[in-house]
């Protein structure tokens, strides 16, 4: 299955280009799933469905709604089932699913949790529509961070076997984690794991929409370092509401100039990813585009996969992960350090920082954070220096004489 998620920056207008290369996905006989929060989505029935029952909505198209709340009243119903028999013994009054409301930062969880769902449906492909570039960066980073939280807070190699545990508590003189924690993070974290290999396969890969020009531009330049941060392959990048640049009208011929200027930029640098993203250039209709005629006549159809799987050549047909884009370079016999070499482009000095606490590194550009564990080679180093060269960043590690294999 092939996923392509559309994000892009705030009104760039993302839903309706997801809901265009969804349409054009089907138009070329793939079974295409249009996943959106939106209850505007332009097609010519509204979107009802779930993941697991979506509803069909053209040839060869179905779509489904996230359900931030829904989905928060599910998980927190279903946690306190779990704690029902401690709660019992607190005397504590459980909560009704109609007392629920959804909580802030509920719609990132929902999302990963469709994305999962959706997966696992018989779709050639899957065509999400994504938060704004920032949100979309967070949730996608979710599966991550919370997997390091859960291995740090319950390592399960620590966890004491069943008959051991009355015998520890005395010991210790305090009482041992459950077993039922240790049950519950374990699912947790094969959960997250799944959403995790998601994100980070070759069969999943960006789509950013933006509106060409300045403003646009300079929200790009930090996209980039935050798309090359975590990792994820930029597979197009849509120019949205382009004028045409015959027309007479003095303000729409220097509007027209204006996004030309800024096309011309773009495709000769690409926001991000490999050199092979593409510039999809969507014309402005001189309206809201409303229903299936309007979406065909976008022109997104290059967003749309080939029936073999498309995606660059070398990655056809894959769906296993995506090889690290970072690289480390041996140079223990020109100067005895090794450098870690992370591609940033779009970073500037000033807004980059760099902390090594054990065996992680803490990345931080612009508003973006990353915390990325070192490979083993590294971490029997110490950080001898860093540099910013041309949008790549390298860190010098110089090993450590008391960690370090001795060699004849």
């Amino acid at each position: 299955m092939r996923r392509v998620l559309v994000t892009g920056l705030g009104g760039a207008g993302r839903t309706t280009v997801a809901a265009s290369a969804a349409l054009a996905c089907a138009a070329r006989g793939r079974r295409t799933l249009l996943l959106s929060p939106a209850a505007d989505v332009p097609l010519e029935r509204p979107v009802t469905g779930t993941p697991e029952a979506p509803t069909a909505v053209a040839d060869r198209l179905w779509a489904a709604r996230t359900d931030p709340a829904g989905d928060f009243r599910a998980e927190f119903l279903d946690l306190q089932q779990r704690l029902s028999t401690g709660l019992d013994l607190l005397g504590a009054a459980r909560l009704e699913e109609d007392e629920l409301t959804e909580l802030p930062g509920s719609g990132a969880f929902a999302l990963l949790r469709s994305l999962a769902a959706a997966s696992r449906g018989d779709w050639d492909v899957l065509v999400v529509d994504m938060p704004p570039l920032a949100e979309a960066l967070a949730a996608l980073a979710l599966p991550e961070e919370l997997r390091r939280y859960l291995r740090r807070l319950l390592p399960p190699e620590r966890q004491a076997a069943r008959a051991l545990r009355p015998v520890l508590a005395q010991l210790a003189g305090v009482p041992m984690p459950a077993q039922w924690l240790y049950e519950t993070a374990a699912r947790w974290d094969a959960e997250l794991a799944g959403v995790q290999a998601l994100v980070a396969s070759r069969g999943t890969g960006l789509a950013l929409v933006a509106e060409p020009g300045p403003a646009a531009a300079d929200a790009l330049r930090t996209g980039r370092a935050g798309l090359s941060l975590f990792g994820h392959r930029l597979d197009a990048l849509v120019a949205n509401r382009c004028v045409p640049g015959d027309s007479p009208d003095p303000w729409l011929a220097s509007l027209a100039a204006q996004q030309h200027k800024c096309t011309t930029e773009w495709r000769a640098v690409p926001p991000g990813g490999p050199a092979g993203a593409v510039l999809v250039e969507v014309p402005h209709l001189g309206r809201d585009p409303r229903g299936p005629e309007d979406l065909e006549s976008l022109g997104t159809g290059p967003l749309a996969p080939a029936r073999d799987g498309g995606g660059p050549p070398s990655e056809e047909g894959a769906d296993g992960a995506r090889p690290a884009p970072w690289s480390v370079l041996d140079r223990r016999t020109e100067d005895g350090t090794l450098t870690l070499r992370l591609p940033l482009p779009g970073a500037v000095k000033e807004e980059l920082s760099l902390v090594r606490r054990g065996d992680e590194l803490l990345l931080t550009v612009g508003p973006f954070r990353r915390i990325v564990p070192l490979p083993s080679a590294l971490r029997r180093c110490t950080v001898s220096g860093a540099a910013l060269r041309e949008g790549v960043l390298g860190v010098r590690f110089t090993p450590d004489p008391g960690l370090w294999p001795r060699t004849r």
